[in-house]
């Protein structure tokens, strides 16, 4: 693939410990031999695991895989704060953890399930009157973010554990969440909640929406071999598929409307030789298309 023409579609990428979401984004505009790269969801450098990133007109898919649930193994470390609520930070308290019982620990992740409300860690990348807010706190700013709901579906934990002299737990967890989840903020709720603080130590994420680790490779094994998941199969996996005869395919190109179809949602369209012309809405009796893919799927469009 690398050597070739490389086309539009989805890289399932295995983002290594260290690497920035964008250091990952500058590796795979190198080996896909082209400017128009993206991904969908940032991960901190000391996390791991699935980074979708889209190569060419693929980039344009991104918005809808970033909306999508996730998935993440974590570990959890109770019985000190810090500063940006991740093992990267200066330990800001100290409790000693050893009479945190298993039980009141699994309590407070089911008090931390469902529907709940989250104030991100203060070093995120949420912008605050135009600057990211981890800059204004690497500044000197005491920086405290606006509380947002987000979805926790299962906050599994799966091994609890002394560390050290045994002031410290640490806790394997399983959580599964909606976008915009800050996992280190749980982390750091689980802690207040016990009343020994807590940080997280371990991250990897194992789902995007539709893309597994099953899927990912790392960043050497796509040295080799990009595994692009092409456009057309991205979309299909992606949403619901519409299939359209010749007439109506060659309508959306136009960006024109087409009659509705049987699904509200956002519906990829695809001409009769399984060529994405367009993503759909409908609205009223019709389907109006929200992004144009047709004419084709070259690459470095």
């Amino acid at each position: 693939m690398n050597s070739g023409q490389v086309h539009s579609g989805l890289i399932i990428v295995d983002k290594p410990q260290g690497w920035t979401s964008h250091d990952v984004v500058s590796k795979m505009r190198g080996l896909a031999g082209t400017r128009k790269v993206g991904h969908a969801g940032t991960l901190d450098p000391m996390a791991t695991g699935v980074l979708v990133v889209g190569i060419n007109r693929a980039t344009r898919l991104l918005t809808y895989v970033v909306g999508t649930s996730k998935t993440y193994t974590a570990t959890i470390r109770l019985g000190q704060s810090t500063v940006t609520d991740d093992a990267e930070g200066d330990v800001l308290s100290s409790a000693s953890a050893a009479g945190v019982t298993d039980e009141a620990i699994r309590a407070g992740a089911g008090v931390l399930t469902g529907e709940i409300t989250q104030i991100p860690s203060s070093v995120s990348a949420i912008k605050v009157n135009g600057q990211r807010a981890y800059t204004r706190v690497r500044s000197g700013e005491d920086v405290v973010l606006a509380a947002r709901p987000v979805t926790i579906h299962g906050f599994e934990i799966h091994d609890i554990r002394s560390v050290g002299d045994g002031s410290l737990q640490d806790v394997d967890a399983t959580i599964d969440c909606s976008s915009g989840t800050y996992i280190r903020a749980l982390a750091r709720d689980l802690g207040s909640s016990l009343g020994v603080g807590g940080h997280l130590t371990a991250l990897r994420r194992t789902r995007v929406g539709p893309y597994s680790l099953d899927q990912a490779a790392t960043l050497d094994e796509l040295a080799t071999d990009l595994r692009l998941l092409p456009i057309n199969d991205a979309a299909r996996v992606l949403f619901t598929s519409r299939e359209l005869p010749d007439s109506e395919a060659l309508d959306l190109s136009h960006g024109r409307f087409i009659p509705a179809g049987p699904d509200d949602g956002t519906v990829a369209a695809f001409a009769p030789d399984g060529t994405l012309v367009a993503l759909l809405k409908n609205s009223s009796d019709r389907a109006r298309p929200l992004l144009v893919f047709a004419p084709g799927n070259g690459s470095a469009q």
